[in-house]
């Protein structure tokens, strides 16, 4: 039902044409196509038969600008972060002047200013008398945007209630089906010698003299805001990026990794930023791309 009124959308376009916008968690965009023409894709703005391309652009530039949004119009979607993608999906949502918006997990990788954008904006369309449905596990998020919240799990529905009705615990409880007395709970392991070394790593004006030391069993974090340079400094140990100063040791002793194999050869791993676009062959098999990274070991062709 959508204002009262049954509804029965045959397809995307039509269910966009009903006023029902959907932002998807994994990004499905065109990327060699530009901003404006991502938000506008199949209901292009027309002058007579001819598409109104400067139409397009001149509301697009209007809606960044409102938002608070530093991208250009004319940008092409493959020079942008992940995080800037996202944002572009939230604004192409909101051109479409919905009735109801569904976020499926929107802030997964942007910045805490970009989800203090996002939070206004999304106030600003309750106060329009838009409908949001927010789909997130991040618990602070839920508390602070939603009015009301509904648990689901394993497929089936569990209970719907105000938020302000609501404790933290309460929530966790209902999405586990237990008591969980640890959220984090610290795992006990030996730590060992270094076994990952870095000194000086630098790639252009992304990463800048990073050093750090890794051993055996333990878990190093690195943290910072989208664009500080975190996925840059993994690639270029990885060498998925050409780093410009610096060494890598692997048990203490010095390596050259000069391309991805050299790291695999090293016995490093990297699950990339983007799966769609550096992390997964999609036109392949699941077998194909577990092996794809040695395939010396399962062709005597390799």
């Amino acid at each position: 039902m959508l204002s009262g009124e049954s509804l029965l959308a045959r397809g995307p376009r039509e269910a966009m044409d009903k006023g029902i916008a959907m932002i998807h968690q994994e990004l499905n965009q065109i990327m060699d196509m530009q901003v404006y023409e991502n938000i506008y894709v199949g209901r292009e703005l027309r002058k007579g038969i001819l598409v109104d391309r400067k139409a397009m652009i001149r509301e697009t530039e209007d809606l960044l600008r409102e938002l608070g949004i530093n991208i250009p119009a004319m940008a092409y979607m493959r020079d942008l972060s992940v995080a800037q993608c996202q944002l572009i999906e939230i604004v192409k949502a909101i051109s479409i002047s919905a009735k109801v918006v569904a976020m499926d997990e929107p802030t997964s990788a942007i910045t805490e200013r970009e989800v203090e954008t996002l939070f206004a904006q999304i106030r600003w369309l309750k106060s329009e008398s838009v409908a949001i449905i927010y789909i997130s596990h991040k618990m602070d998020e839920i508390f602070q945007i939603c009015d009301t919240i509904t648990v689901l799990r394993d497929g089936q529905f569990i209970g719907t209630d105000a938020a302000a009705n609501m404790t933290n615990e309460q929530l966790i409880r209902m999405m586990v089906g237990r008591d969980i007395t640890e959220v984090f709970p610290k795992a006990e392991a030996e730590i060992g010698d270094v076994l990952l070394e870095v000194k000086n790593l630098s790639y252009g004006r992304q990463v800048k003299n990073v050093s750090f030391s890794l051993r055996r069993g333990a878990v190093l974090g690195i943290a910072g805001l989208v664009g500080a340079g975190r996925s840059e400094l993994a690639e270029t140990i990885f060498a998925m990026r050409q780093k410009s100063a610096g060494e890598i040791l692997i048990g203490g002793k010095p390596v050259e990794i000069r391309h991805p194999k050299d790291a695999i050869r090293n016995r490093i791993a990297l699950i990339t930023e983007d799966r769609k676009i550096t992390g997964l062959n999609l036109a392949g098999t699941v077998a194909e791309n577990t092996t794809l990274v040695d395939l010396s070991r399962h062709s005597r062709a390799a």
